[in-house]
């Protein structure tokens, strides 16, 4: 579990939320960045649960050139390209998130960083991990496919280096990650980010800051159930 909790207005337990996403996948953050806006704005405590998701689980370890990949997987051109990465990075400027596109940018497969995390969140720092790895890709162009390169992340925010390596190279999480993907893509999951509010209420896709705010708003008073 990792708990993100805003300056709240009542006594009330914080909003369970759960968040479907990958680390490579820009839209995760910025609708991640907004939604804390707009708890912080409503005084509303969460208590955010991030949940795995491949965008490319077929990906090699060498990754792939992102303009390449996205003109591959969307047909998107060059120029197209270029106009998406001066939007995304006009977004992370306002939300105060640092997109650093580059000519060499690459995708990587993410398997390894997700059985990461569910490591981390054993230790309640799976939140701390995931923003560091959005920082990894998104600014400092770090190969997120490379065990050493995960480890050295782990490490940069006070876990333990060693037992990374290990949790990675055992592949001690593997089949955990693949059942709670599985579990997603069951519950009909097929794109990210996915918020689920309350273990109830889902909503895709970076909203805003402002329909962040109205979500939070109406489901004050709105019932929830528990998320297996």
């Amino acid at each position: 579990m990792s708990r993100t909790t805003a300056t709240p207005t009542s006594t009330d337990a914080p909003l369970r939320i759960d968040i479907v996403s990958d680390v490579v996948c820009p839209w995760c953050i910025i609708g991640y960045r907004q939604l804390m806006i707009a708890a912080e704005q409503t005084g509303t405590a969460v208590d955010i649960h991030w949940h795995p998701f491949e965008l490319n689980p077929n990906m090699p370890a060498e990754g792939q050139n992102l303009v390449d990949h996205v003109a591959e997987k969307y047909g998107t051109t060059k120029e197209e390209s270029v106009q998406n990465r001066d939007r995304l990075s006009g977004l992370g400027k306002e939300l105060g998130f640092d997109f650093a596109f580059k000519d060499d940018t690459r995708m990587h497969n993410t398997f390894n960083t997700h059985q990461l995390l569910h490591w981390a969140k054993e230790q309640n720092r799976g939140n701390d991990l995931k923003q560091a790895l959005f920082t990894a890709h998104f600014t400092h162009n770090r190969v997120l496919s490379d065990d050493a390169t995960l480890a050295d992340i782990a490490a940069d925010i006070g876990l333990d280096r060693d037992t990374a390596l290990d949790v990675l190279s055992s592949q001690r999480y593997a089949n955990d990650v693949r059942a709670q993907q599985q579990h997603w893509h069951g519950q009909g999951i097929s794109g990210v980010p996915a918020m689920i509010f309350k273990g109830k209420y889902l909503v895709t896709g970076a909203q805003g800051v402002e329909n962040y705010t109205n979500i939070l708003n109406q489901l004050a008073d709105m019932p929830g159930e528990p998320v297996q």
